[in-house]
């Protein structure tokens, strides 16, 4: 199974909205695009890790198949994977209707039906917000935001949010109800190309709420600063 994630991590990343490569087919012209981000680093805890952000997609104008993954090794050891797979629609000009599904190898092995939208919100915010159905019937959020600012050419410093909420305990996660983590994230990248871009980035993530109360009784660490360097990367 690791195999097949490095295959997925080879994908990995949010990325530049370029012109997509195309190609003809039989009823008009079919698009495509991989990007990702491959990155390493160490946490305030000095723990090395080693993550990856990867999505794909094919199709045209009116219907798109996405493929998205994103994982983190931790100190040698896989802390958390998952991979999507999601039919996508437009309903406006600016947003896509994501639906599919889920399936997390660690730290749990456990599927869900995504649902979600993805698109540009207003300030030019690129936004995800996705609600994820398990097989066991818990309920949960997730949403991401991020925001290019150019301060030359070349050079993007990109400010990014994501929150995550959960309707229900789900004790073998170790999450509350409520808003269950926080994370914060300054990256700053030199785009040599713009299919080309290596980065620095300074990460900040907090659990919140309950999730933090059950993190702190079984001894772990409710929040964690890390500090990492990484290439981003589309065709």
């Amino acid at each position: 199974m690791s195999a097949a994630l490095l295959l997925l991590a080879a994908m990995a990343g949010h990325g530049d909205h370029a012109a997509p490569t195309v190609h003809a087919g039989h009823d008009g012209l079919t698009y495509w695009m991989v990007r990702g981000e491959l990155d390493a680093g160490r946490t305030g805890n000095e723990e090395d890790f080693f993550s990856w952000d990867a999505e794909a997609w094919i199709g045209g104008d009116s219907s798109k198949l996405w493929l998205k993954s994103e994982g983190e090794s931790v100190a040698g050891d896989l802390h958390n994977a998952e991979v999507q797979a999601l039919y996508s629609v437009p309903v406006s000009d600016f947003w896509d209707l994501q639906a599919g599904m889920r399936y997390d190898f660690e730290p749990d092995g456990r599927a869900y039906l995504a649902i979600g939208l993805e698109g540009l919100a207003p300030y030019f915010f690129e936004t995800e917000a996705t609600a994820f159905l398990s097989e066991d019937g818990d309920l949960s959020l997730r949403l991401k935001q991020e925001f290019d600012l150019l301060l030359t050419q070349r050079l993007v410093l990109t400010p990014s949010a994501e929150l995550k909420a959960s309707a229900s305990d789900v004790p073998e996660l170790g999450l509350g109800a409520g808003f269950t983590e926080a994370k914060l994230e300054l990256t700053l990248r030199y785009e040599i190309t713009r299919k080309f871009a290596p980065y620095v980035a300074l990460e900040y993530e907090r659990a919140l709420g309950e999730t933090a109360s059950i993190a702190r009784a079984a001894g772990e660490s409710v929040e964690t600063t890390s500090l990492r360097a990484g290439l981003r990367f589309w065709f």
